[in-house]
């Protein structure tokens, strides 16, 4: 089925009325009416009933719309890659990173960069669910993620982050890690911020069998370092965060628990296929850093 097809069918669907899909989509009305009717005999059945309201779906169309929503992101995130895989396209890179090489992303990039100075690097903060995400539809090229991912990916491992307890700086450590949560209360990253890493927290807390109190919700690391080093309360992080955002009013305390662990990696699609040039000249930068500790 051509895609000008769907196109026409979410537009009408979006808009509510042919005339103002007609305007969205640059072509005439009698030119999208066609393109419906052209639709609706393909598939043998109304989606649209006019009236002089505009165009309401029919069940038949309610139910083919987010079939058709999914079609055409997936046609568009096809048409993406093909074009970054072109000779044109193929100087480009775009890349993300987590919590955890918040220090290490940034490096990799600025080393490939003085390498290879031609290719053009974008390079975006993202939890590792909307990487995975981003890498099927073909609207990444790699993305430094937490592990295991599933196996139509491909993956470079690079090591192991955990949890750490940030402080305030003029907090005693002395009590340990379930006392100063019971203590001083919690502030946490929002879920949809960090889905894994809060998930990764709410594993650790209850392997520990701790219920905390939290007093403040953040929805980025900066935030949440600041608030602990105003005195709100105490956070469990990414251990290697403090690296490059620590305030110098927190102090550290570490935790030795094994659902406070979890493994990154280097993430990206093909599951073993071929890889582009300028991402595999990526991957050997991100491969000798690694090898030189990350």
């Amino acid at each position: 089925m051509e895609d000008r097809l769907v196109r026409a069918f979410v537009a009408v669907a979006d808009h509510g009325t042919f005339g103002a899909a007609a305007k969205a989509l640059a072509v005439t009305q009698p030119a999208l009416t066609k393109q419906i009717q052209a639709l609706e005999a393909r598939i043998g059945g109304a989606v649209f009933r006019r009236g002089r309201l505009g165009a309401r779906l029919t069940p038949l169309g309610r139910t083919l719309l987010p079939d058709a929503r999914d079609a055409l992101d997936r046609l568009d995130g096809f048409e993406l890659r093909a074009k970054r895989l072109t000779a044109a396209g193929a100087g480009r890179l775009a890349l993300a990173f987590g919590l955890s090489t918040i220090d290490f992303a940034p490096r990799a990039v600025a080393e490939f960069r003085r390498r290879h100075p031609d290719v053009g690097v974008t390079l975006d903060d993202m939890a590792s669910a909307v990487q995975l995400e981003r890498l099927r539809r073909g609207q990444l090229d790699a993305g430094f993620a937490r592990l295991p991912v599933d196996p139509d990916l491909s993956v470079l491992e690079l090591g192991v982050d955990q949890l750490t307890l940030a402080v305030p700086g003029n907090v005693d450590t002395e009590p340990g890690v379930r006392e100063l949560i019971r203590r001083h209360g919690m502030v946490a990253l929002v879920q949809t911020r960090g889905p894994g890493f809060v998930d990764q927290v709410q594993r650790y807390l209850a392997a520990e069998g701790i219920r905390p109190r939290v007093l403040q919700r953040a929805n980025d690391l900066q935030t949440v370092m600041a608030l602990v080093a105003a005195g709100v309360g105490v956070a469990l992080v990414s251990a290697r965060a403090p690296v490059v955002m620590a305030p110098e009013r927190i102090r550290w305390v570490p935790i030795d628990h094994e659902a406070a662990r979890w493994r990154i990696g280097l993430v990206w699609g093909g599951g073993g296929g071929e890889v582009a040039p300028a991402l595999e000249a990526f991957l050997e930068v991100t491969r000798e850093l690694a090898a030189a500790g990350w």
